[in-house]
Parts: structure tokens; sequence; C-alpha cells
């Protein structure tokens, strides 16, 4: 480990236990389809029969927010605030903060981009103060912010003052035909079974959607 990161709870190589406190969804596509409906009416044998479109619409969103949380995955960009305590940070020091969630580059394109990196300050009541983009970096080897030097006035009486709002783009997985199988098996069992109670026992689809997907759930250590 560098000499110059500091030791503790937010030290630079340790990514167990994780050093945010809290994370948030700020937005979030609900709007743009990812599964064409086509292929959702091929899938449910619905030709020539558009009178649950609107229906389906709402179902293929579903399906897609619940494949992203599966994965851990955007599908479209999806933007996080995670928040951080003032506890055994060096100030003065360069500090690691780790991310919750991370997406794959693409095309030229960063799949993870910093928006902003910020901290309440001690003033009475707190001003939050937004770091210049010079006094970070992404380290993309392990989905951290690495701040080149804490200030020396981030509030010790908050909980959690320092602020890192980022977001995940576009991972090219959502484009994989496993991954839209799998989909599409997950929007069909929502569309054949519209309440969470069944007669008799449930029983695990043989090869299913967690079969499909699991190859491609993320393993950190």
């Amino acid at each position: 480990m560098s000499s110059n990161i500091a030791i503790g709870m937010y030290s630079g190589t340790p990514r167990n236990p994780w050093s945010y406190q809290k994370v948030e969804q700020v937005s979030r596509d609900i709007l743009t389809s990812w599964l064409t409906l086509d292929e959702i009416t091929n899938q449910l044998n619905l030709f020539h029969d558009e009178s649950q479109d609107s229906y389906l619409v709402g179902l293929e969103l579903a399906t897609r927010m619940a494949i992203e949380d599966y994965l851990g995955m955007s599908i479209f960009p999806i933007q996080y605030k995670a928040y951080y305590g003032a506890v055994n940070q060096a100030m003065g020091m360069q500090t690691a903060l780790d991310l919750p969630e991370v997406s794959q580059d693409f095309r030229n394109t960063a799949g993870t981009v910093i928006n902003s990196v910020g901290y309440w300050n001690n003033d009475q009541p707190p001003i939050f103060v937004k770091l210049a983009s010079t006094e970070y970096f992404y380290d993309p080897t392990g989905n951290k912010v690495i701040v080149n030097a804490l200030p020396n006035n981030i509030n010790t009486v908050m909980t959690n003052p320092l602020v890192v709002v980022y977001t995940t783009n576009a991972n090219p997985l959502a484009q994989y035909p496993v991954i839209k199988q799998a989909a599409l098996l997950l929007l069909t069992h929502l569309y054949n079974n519209r309440s969470n109670t069944v007669a008799g026992g449930l029983q695990e689809i043989p090869f299913g959607v967690a079969q499909l997907l699991r190859s491609y759930k993320p393993l950190v250590m």
C-alpha cells in the first residue's frame, strides 16, 4: 500500500468493509423501452393483437428494472448518491471512497462517470461544498473515487458529511442475447402470473431466469 494512502476505514486497497454508509438512486430512466414490442409479442404469441400494448410496456419496464437490480447492471444510465462518514478519516491525506455500483466501459464511453464529490463543512449551519474535479479521480480497477487530500473543515458532527454523485452508463452486457432471453422469460412469467399467490407449490422453471443470468452477476472481492 502506498504510504500516502490513509490508513483506516478509507484505506486505499481493501474493499471489505465498504467505506460508504448509505446509497440512494438519484435518477433512473423509466420511459425508454429496452425490449421491443415485436420481441415481446413474439415471445407471448400475441400476433396481430395490439389490445394489451400499454400493459406490455409496463411489464417491459418492470422486467428491465428487475434485471438491472439483480445483476447490478445499468441497461440505461442510473445516477447514484453515496454517503461516507467522517470516522477515522485522515484530513489532508489521500482517501479512497468505494462506490456501490459499477458499469463497464463501452465503445470509448466511460462506464462510470463521477458527477461530483463534495462535503458538508463546519459552518453553522453547515454548507455543502463541491470539490474541483482536479481534486479527485476515478479508479476503474477498484471502482473507487480517490480524493487527493480531504479538506480540513469537513463536518465531524454530521453522520455522513462526504457525498459522491455518479452515473453508471449503459452496460454492453445489456445487448447480449442471453440477457435478453432471460428478460423475455421473466416477462412471460409476469404476464402469466398476475398475482403473488398460486394454487399448489411454486416451482423454479428448469434452466430459467437465474440460470441464464448467473454467469453475468458480478463477483466483487
